[in-house]
């Protein structure tokens, strides 16, 4: 393929995270969504309705046979992502799937081996694109903190637990989290071990601990781990999914001390501590599509020009295996 084809995509799933991936397929130039599947069809039809795709399926092989599609985005639960996965690979086309692409690393190993190099395998990992996180990683290259030292990370967010009566926000938009018996790391905080990868590179898991707020769940939804990474680093990662007070989605707090200053990401901007200089604000509630559009992007751009992808399933390994690792030091057996 080169710069000038469009790409025709199809796309796997039409739940409530889906939104963002069809605006950001809706809104790329290079692209074309050919086709819609999922086993709820009148839930495809909604999204087709919306987005303008001219087919539905409620069934993946006939949706991969009959349009023949490049790509597929496979936006379904975790269970699902392997064999999808697969099939699509059988049939020479390249695969974006939502993160995480499977339960375990040896799961992900196993699939990353069956695919092979037949077809392009990116994961669709999406906060190493927003923008605050972005702009702090050339913070960090450009020097201005020195070496880093010393990370603490914390997020915090209501979404778990019942705020007024009303339904927890993440639950009753995911129901299904319920039951995860791994949750806060596996499905939350895996994206904040993807981000200090990618602004603090190699870490190792020296210690973590789980906790359970709200006792309706299976999994935890609280937890810190301690990472160490080159030269002396050390990294706390310190979540609460039910935390009242919060808003309904996963709020961030990174601090990042170095050898010659202190970086700080809280809120909504972003400022080097005690110098003076005027913070840089961010619009969280716009660059919330931005990072989905612009993993869409990377992975048009990857397919059609031969490049490597960013979350290249190779790259996202390391991001399951530290997620899995922290589980691991916190004593709780793979799943």
């Amino acid at each position: 393929m080169n710069s000038t084809t469009i790409l025709r995509v199809a796309v796997a799933g039409a739940g409530a995270i889906s939104q963002y991936h069809f605006v950001g397929w809706l809104a790329n130039p290079q692209a074309k969504l050919v086709a819609v599947c999922d086993p709820d069809l009148m839930r495809a039809k909604e999204k087709a309705s919306a987005f303008d795709v001219p087919a539905v399926y409620a069934d993946f092989v006939e949706m991969l046979e009959r349009e023949k599609p490049d790509a597929v985005d496979i936006i379904t639960p975790v269970g699902t992502h392997a064999k999808l996965t697969r099939i699509a690979a059988d049939h020479g086309v390249h695969v974006c799937c939502q993160k995480p692409v499977t339960r375990t690393v040896a799961e992900a190993e196993d699939l990353i081996r069956y695919v092979g190099d037949r077809v392009r395998f990116m994961v669709h990992e999406n906060y190493r694109h927003r923008p605050h996180y972005v702009e702090i990683k050339r913070w960090l290259d450009a020097g201005r903190i020195g070496d880093p030292l010393h990370a603490r990370m914390t997020v915090r967010s209501q979404g778990m637990i019942s705020v007024n009566g009303e339904p927890p926000f993440l639950l009753h938009r995911q129901p299904y989290l319920r039951d995860f018996p791994r949750l806060l790391f596996f499905e939350v905080l895996i994206h904040h071990l993807d981000a200090l990868r990618v602004l603090l590179g190699p870490l190792a898991v020296q210690h973590c601990t789980l906790s359970r707020v709200n006792p309706d769940l299976s999994g935890e939804d609280a937890g810190i781990a301690i990472l160490e990474g080159k030269n002396g680093l050390t990294v706390s990662l310190d979540g609460n999914i039910s935390c009242p007070g919060y808003g309904p989605l996963p709020m961030d707090r990174l601090e990042i001390a170095g050898t010659r200053g202190t970086l700080l990401f809280e809120r909504d901007r972003l400022s080097l501590v005690g110098s003076g200089e005027a913070p840089v604000v961010f619009d969280l509630v716009r660059n919330y599509q931005v990072c989905f559009s612009s993993a869409v992007r990377d992975f048009v751009e990857g397919i059609l020009s031969g490049r490597p992808f960013q979350t290249d399933r190779m790259d996202n390994l390391e991001t399951l295996r530290l997620m899995e690792a922290c589980y691991a030091a916190a004593g709780m057996p793979q799943a």
